[in-house]
Formats: structure tokens, sequence, C-alpha cells
């Protein structure tokens, strides 16, 4: 598992963003909190994982790429949506992992966003 290092937090966790970090990433439990997570698969903006789903034993968390924390499902879905909405305006794109600079090793061919809306 991975963090931006610039991580987008709603306002109802920005105060506490260290904390609930360090519980994420010690697995302890995170009711009510959501992950906004780099996509999983091509089709995908983004995606919006609860955070007690990440303790379970097998979930796959290593290639995991955490770019926001919210504190209810409306203020992931807002917050994935402004996101979304400030890559577009600075690339033309969709693409948010080109746009916070995450697919630097890849070849220029091969960082097509293929997501569409």
């Amino acid at each position: 598992m991975k963090w931006y290092k610039n991580l987008y937090t709603g306002e109802s966790v920005a105060h506490r963003k260290n904390r609930i970090k360090w519980k994420i990433i010690h697995n302890a439990g995170q009711i009510g909190i959501y992950v906004i997570a780099l996509p999983s698969n091509e089709k995908n903006l983004l995606d919006l994982i609860p955070a007690w789903e990440l303790m379970q034993k097998h979930y796959p968390k290593k290639q995991l790429y955490i770019i926001g924390l919210a504190g209810d499902y409306d203020e992931a879905v807002t917050l994935a949506a402004m996101i979304v909405c400030e890559a577009y305006a600075k690339t033309g794109s969709f693409c948010v992992a080109d746009y916070l600079g995450e697919n630097k090793t890849k070849k220029k061919e091969e960082t097509q966003c293929t997501s569409s809306f």
C-alpha cells in the first residue's frame, strides 16, 4: 500500500488524517471512513473503498495507491469528483494517475488513459 504525499482529505477528516492513516496501516478498525485510490482496472476513474475492507487478511493491498480520505460515502464521492474535475481542468483528460504523476515509469504510449465518461 502506498500513500500519495499530498493526500486529499474531506473536511470531516482533515484534522485527523495522520491518525486515520496510522490506523489503516496498522489494521485498526475505521468504521465510516472511505479511502480513495487510483483505479484497480482501466475502466474506472477512481476506487472508493470502505476502510474496514482493508482489514481483511486477503484484501489485495499491495497494489493499492491511496490518494484521499473521506469521513463517509457522500464525502468520498464529492472528493473523488473534485479530484477528477481538477485533473480534467489541468490536463484535458480524465486520467487521474497521469495528472498526479504516477505513470512516470511507463512509456508514453502506454500511459494513454482509457477511462471515458
